[in-house]
Formats: C-alpha cells, structure tokens, sequence
C-alpha cells in the first residue's frame, strides 16, 4: 500500500518557514555559487565570540566537561545569571527559577507551549519577530496581531492594548529593543502597559529581552518584570547571541515565577534536555566580563551605534522612504511603499515588500528580509551587523537600483490605511 503522505499535524502545516531563514540560506547559497552577494538578512553579529568566552569553552573540552548537565542548567551558570538579573535588571530570582535552553528561542517556544490551551490568545504588536505568532500556532493558540504606526516609533499603543484584551487574551509579547524595529519601550510606555496588564488576572507577559545590551544613549533598557507588581506575571527571555556573538554556541535561558518556570523545564526535559555543556561554561565566562558585558560588549555596541548612524543618514537621502531611528539591536525598518506600483522591464512589478526584496537581490545582489515576514508589508529589515564598508557598499548598490524605480504617490491617508489593512488580514483573528 502507499503512505499517505497527508499524515502531517495539522498544527504543523499552519506554521510557516521562517522567512529570515530561507532567505538567509538562499543568499548563501548564491554566495557559493559564486554570486557576490551582500548578506544582511540575517540578525547576526559579525563579530567573533570574544577571546576570553571562546577559551572557556576550548577550556571546557580539554578538561573533559563534556557530559550531559543538569536538565535546567548547571548551578553554575544559573547561579551567574541570578546575580546578573539581580544587578544589571534589578529582579531577584532563586536558581531554581531559571531554565537554560538552547536559544532563547527554545525557551519562548516552551514558555508558550507551558502557559497556553487551544484556544486561548498571543497578543502580539506588530511588527514582530517572524517567529512568534508561529510559536503560538505551534501551542495551538491564536496570534492577536497588534499594528503600530512607524509615526509612533512603532511601539504599543496602551489604548489598542486594551481595547483587545478579551477571556481568551493569556499571552502579552514585548520585545525591548525590538527585532525587526530596533525601538525601544521607555519605561513610562510600560509602566501603562503594566497597569492594563494587572486588571486581567490569566494574562502574563513574555518579555523578551534579548538585545537588551545593544542600546544607544539616551535610550535605557527596563525589565518589565522590575516594574510594580509585574514579577508574578512575567517571564523574561534573554540569552548570549546578540550582545555576546555567540549565535552559533546557541545558548538561552527564561526566568520566571517557580511553577511557571517548572513547566517549562518539563517540557525540555522530554524535548532535548539541557543545553551543551560546552556553551553554558562559555556563558559562566560571557557573565564575568562585568556589567553589562562591560568593554567587551560596549566596544561592539560603540560600531553598532556608527553604523546605525550611517545607515540612517544614507537612506534619508532617497525619496519617498521613511524611517524610525532605531534606538537598539542593529534592525533599521524602513518604509518603501513610496516604491509600490513600479514596473521594471525585465523583472516586472513592484507590489510589496517581498517582490522588492526580490527585485533587490537580483539587481542589487542584497539580500534584505521583505516587511511582511514581520507582520508590516510596507516596510523592509536591514541587519546593520556587517562592517562599515560592507554597509557602504550595500547602501551604493540599492541606491543604484532605485535609480531603475518610478514610484506611484500615493497620500498620508491611502498609505495608513493600506498598512493597517495589510497587518489586520495576513493573520487569523482580524483586528
């Protein structure tokens, strides 16, 4: 007899591929096939993992720490991160409230999964992470897309919040500084969001904190889990890609209210147990550095903030784009719908973000991530995290083929009015 090949969780093929990913991918392989392809797509640092955290790890292998650790973590590592929450967050957890994953990814993953039933609602502004309202179909509970306007540095309107919140809401995400955007939640925005959160008893918030080093003065990172009465009802996410480079040690932890925490720990205990060894004597290494990351993390935080700067001015030199100035990570967010409409011989028509990320690529040999991977179609991601002459070159390249580029005007109102219409319908419960 022949398989049937539709034996496939439904829940599963509701997900789609993360579009960062695949786009990753294919300019490497272009790059491979020879292609001089500019890559910054993906949200990587480029630079290598700091001398003294790479030989805590060579160290690591040579002494023979090679063994499964503790299913949450090794004592030693957790107990670092308590007392890093502690100084650096002000928010004081017991080891036994931290799980360490294998990317803060797996532990936003397990978090969702460990708080949310079929049925109940992830409430999530846009734009978002590509990979969120995926997680939160994977719990089998629905995305609540929440639009935000790049007018408003593309944060939380408190009001929209809590016009939203039904029986059903269990899951507030807020990612401070944001990918895709780079804005940053000022702590009165959340001090507001705090105090709609506290008159729904189900609701939590997943705080993911993961860029909270990479931030540009004057702007300051706040805990939501700091905040009055807000410990209860958070689970923080942070982790040792970003302000670490360390990607590839793959390296994350969640901190949280015992029972909730708990859970989470089961899940990873029947899903792939602890972390490397290797990576978490890595991690113990990467939190000694000091505040902060101290000079280690603030030198590489120093070049983000130049190429932000960089970034910035080139591309408000070209018509019709608009921009938020992101205030950390290393994302700019750039609205190009000015472009839409325009036809190119040879390629064809210009009518979203991801034909233009196409379009790009191909005359450009850029490889940007399309707006609507993000939950906004008029806007692309740029990854600043590449050396300032690579971005040099790049911003010369795009220039260049917008050379090519006839925009079709459309007024303040139409263009509103388009992007809210885009982000209400791409996800399942209309706004």
């Amino acid at each position: 007899m022949e398989v049937d090949m539709k034996l496939i969780n439904p829940r599963v093929n509701s997900v789609k591929l993360s579009k960062s990913v695949a786009i990753t991918d294919q300019a490497a392989a272009l790059t491979q096939a020879g292609v001089p392809v500019i890559r910054l797509s993906a949200g990587e640092p480029d630079f290598d993992t700091p001398s003294i955290i790479a030989e805590a790890g060579i160290n690591a292998i040579r002494e023979g720490y090679t063994r499964y650790t503790n299913n949450a973590g090794t004592l030693e590592l957790r107990t670092a991160i308590c007392r890093k929450l502690k100084e650096e967050n002000g928010i004081s957890y017991a080891t036994d409230q931290i799980v360490v994953s294998n990317g803060a990814k797996q532990s936003i993953l397990q978090a969702v999964l460990a708080v949310c039933s079929p049925g109940d609602e992830v409430l999530i502004p846009a734009p978002f992470w590509v990979s969120y309202p995926e997680i939160a179909k994977l719990a089998d509970a629905t995305p609540v897309i929440l639009p935000t306007r790049i007018s408003e540095n593309f944060l939380l309107d408190p009001n929209l919040l809590e016009s939203k919140l039904t029986e059903k809401s269990r899951l507030l995400i807020i990612c401070s500084p944001s990918n895709p955007t780079g804005s940053v939640y000022p702590q009165k925005l959340l001090e507001e969001i705090a105090k709609i959160v506290a008159n729904h008893p189900r609701l939590l918030v997943l705080s993911d904190e993961i860029y909270e080093h990479i931030i540009y003065a004057p702007a300051t990172h706040t805990s939501f889990a700091s905040l009055p009465g807000m410990f209860d009802r958070t689970l923080t996410v942070n982790g040792f890609s970003k302000a670490f480079a360390m990607t590839g040690w793959r390296l994350g932890y969640l901190a949280g209210p015992k029972h909730f925490v708990a859970a989470c720990a089961k899940i990873q205990s029947q899903f792939t147990s602890g972390a490397s060894s290797i990576s978490q004597k890595a991690g113990v290494a990467a939190l000694g550095l000091g505040y902060a990351g101290g000079e280690v993390v603030s030198t590489m935080v120093k070049a983000y903030s130049e190429r932000r700067d960089f970034v910035v001015k080139s591309f408000k030199e070209i018509e019709g784009v608009q921009l938020s100035e992101p205030q950390g990570a290393f994302y700019l967010f750039l609205d190009f719908s000015y472009y839409y409409g325009s036809r190119i011989d040879g390629f064809g028509v210009i009518d979203g973000s991801e034909s233009l990320c196409r379009y790009l690529l191909d005359k450009a040999q850029v490889a940007l991530v399309p707006g609507d991977a993000f939950g906004d179609d008029s806007c692309i991601r740029i990854s600043y995290a590449e050396s300032l002459a690579t971005l040099q070159t790049a911003v010369e390249r795009i220039k260049t083929a917008f050379v090519s580029l006839k925009p079709i005007n459309l007024s303040a109102s139409q263009s509103a009015n388009s992007q809210e219409l885009q982000i209400s319908c791409r996800f399942c419960r209309k706004i």
